[in-house]
């Protein structure tokens, strides 16, 4: 589950935040498997997409992170939940995806495909509301 700024998100809905403002971010994991799994490092990586292939991933001078863009989480029992909070701080108004992916933390040996990468977040900075 992803909720950005206290709402619910998928790959269907577009949340809107106002510039200047932190925004909170919480990414929560659960392990619906038989077995605990684990470790991972979970990444959290803003772009924007110009709609003809290109996502600017360079966005240091519009996105901050407060705080740290990579979590690691140890283990996660079967079912049990691993939850992570951040925020993030919009410097420009503009539409902004959110692409999260978790990454195995101390093996060589790949993920399956499933756990790879969430749908990415669509999040449109505007101006605050005075």
């Amino acid at each position: 589950d992803i909720l950005v700024d206290g709402k619910v998100c998928d790959c269907d809905i577009v949340v809107t935040c106002p510039v200047g403002d932190p925004v909170p971010l919480q990414v929560k994991l659960t392990n619906w498997s038989k077995h605990s799994v684990g470790p991972f490092a979970l990444t959290m990586m803003p772009y924007q997409d110009y709609q003809n292939g290109v996502h600017n991933y360079d966005l240091q001078d519009a996105i901050t992170f407060v705080g740290s863009n990579t979590f690691y989480i140890d283990t996660v029992k079967p079912t049990k939940d691993s939850v992570y909070f951040g925020a993030l701080l919009f410097l420009y108004t503009g539409d902004f995806y959110l692409n999260i992916k978790f990454h195995e933390d101390n093996c060589s040996r790949e993920l399956p495909l499933s756990w790879l990468c969430l749908p990415s977040v669509h999040i449109r900075a505007t101006e605050p509301v005075a």
